[in-house]
């Protein structure tokens, strides 16, 4: 994250963190007490567990490591810690107002200690924090999204208020990408750990999707059969299919007005033989990361793939602007110096990457953050989504998940 505003680091920081707050609080809106406490899939905690995690992070670290502050709140220790119960016990909270409240005592101590805390040695730590606010507003996002599916039965009605779309349809265009090194990751301030350091990276020409895979290009492969036909699955793709028998991606609606929707909701699996149906494969991320970020031309890195200006709503679709996918082509500006459209927001795009450090990787703000996940468990997810906040939007984020998780955000490009 580039800082360019005038203002001090500490107003900076007040600014984001107060704004941060604000949209954690906005998911809340309406939000019954059944709802906050409710487990939508064993993989996931209740929202309601999420805004307490939240607090008792930030007092940790903070209140805690930074200022010396004595813990308080010790009946939360267990469960609001990240190791602390297993998902299935973390139904049982306390109220809304007290979660609220408890939310709300934390972050009062935390912004008087900012007014004197050294910023010029914890400033990393303070934006490590909003990122892990941030990426817990968007499990929130998707988990409310599943409870309104097991609700409803359906998906969030079309809703894009004043933006306008191309109506054109789309072909399986790709992009040569020319061979050549390139600066993979960043050492920028606001950077998790597993993004470091950066590195120069060769790649040979490769080509790949302009556009991530539409439901109207997924639905050929679910036409065909693809979900009942072996050839297209890997030996571990296929051993899921049959423990998990889907014909569809979670968040399938079949209805013509989504075609040029990203294809949302989708294993790793699921990507992989889609990807061999059409003759194609998933890219590394490596490959996903030159093609959003690198210039070909000057030899330059781009924090996004316009350039280095931040993102608004008019650029893509992040932050629950929008509060589901947008077409693929709404967002003309959403473009690579390679020609690859739609790259951050939207859906997250798997890739086939295992999860792995960097040469000269250092953990922070501690070990196991990121290195319990470089386990060889874990793919490599790309490019952000709908729900992402400005904080986690960036060329260089690196999510991870197990490949046979769908109830993420989650879509696909090909490459060949």
């Amino acid at each position: 994250m580039r800082l360019t505003s005038p203002l001090s680091k500490r107003q900076q920081l007040l600014t984001q963190l107060n704004e941060c707050r604000c949209k954690t609080l906005e998911l809340f809106i309406n939000i019954t007490d059944d709802i906050f406490c409710q487990q939508a899939h064993p993989d996931f905690s209740p929202i309601g567990w999420h805004l307490g995690h939240i607090g008792f992070t930030e007092a940790y670290w903070i209140l805690e490591q930074c200022a010396g502050l004595s813990p308080q709140f010790s009946q939360y220790n267990c469960l609001f810690h990240a190791m602390g119960l297993p998902k299935i016990e973390r139904q049982n909270l306390p109220t809304k107002e007290t979660i609220f409240d408890y939310l709300q005592t934390i972050r009062e101590q935390v912004l008087t200690y900012l007014e004197i805390a050294p910023i010029e040695q914890q400033e990393r730590l303070w934006y490590w924090l909003l990122q892990h606010e941030s990426q817990h507003n968007e499990t929130i996002s998707f988990v409310l999204q599943l409870l309104q599916r097991q609700e409803n039965g359906f998906y969030p009605q079309l809703n894009f208020s004043n933006l306008i779309s191309s109506q054109k349809t789309l072909s399986q265009q790709m992009v040569k990408i020319t061979a050549g090194e390139f600066e993979m990751g960043s050492n920028t301030l606001g950077t998790q750990d597993n993004e470091r350091p950066t590195h120069r990276v060769y790649l040979d020409d490769y080509w790949l999707d302009i556009y991530p895979v539409t439901c109207l290009e997924y639905r050929q492969f679910m036409q065909s059969r693809g979900y009942q036909k072996r050839q297209f699955w890997s030996k571990e793709g296929w051993q899921w299919l049959e423990n998990n028998p889907v014909s569809s991606p979670l968040y399938w609606v079949e209805s013509s007005d989504w075609d040029n929707h990203p294809v949302c909701g989708v294993s790793y699996y699921e990507a992989e033989a889609y990807a061999n149906f059409i003759g194609k494969r998933l890219p590394t991320e490596a490959e996903w990361e030159k093609a959003a970020s690198w210039d070909n031309l000057t030899q330059q890195k781009y924090d996004y793939p316009w350039g280095n200006t931040q993102p608004t709503s008019q650029i893509c679709n992040f932050d629950n602007f929008v509060g589901h996918t947008t077409p693929v082509n709404t967002y003309e500006a959403n473009c690579s110096p390679f020609g690859c459209y739609d790259m951050l927001g939207n859906v997250w795009e798997w890739t086939a990457s295992w999860f792995v450090h960097y040469k000269g990787f250092e953990s922070y703000p501690y070990q196991g953050y990121s290195e319990s996940y470089f386990d060889h468990q874990h793919r490599v997810l790309r490019g952000g989504s709908w729900a992402t906040r400005p904080w986690g939007l960036r060329n260089s984020f690196r999510n991870w998940y197990h490949p046979w998780t769908r109830q993420i955000l989650v879509g696909f490009r090909c490459a060949k």
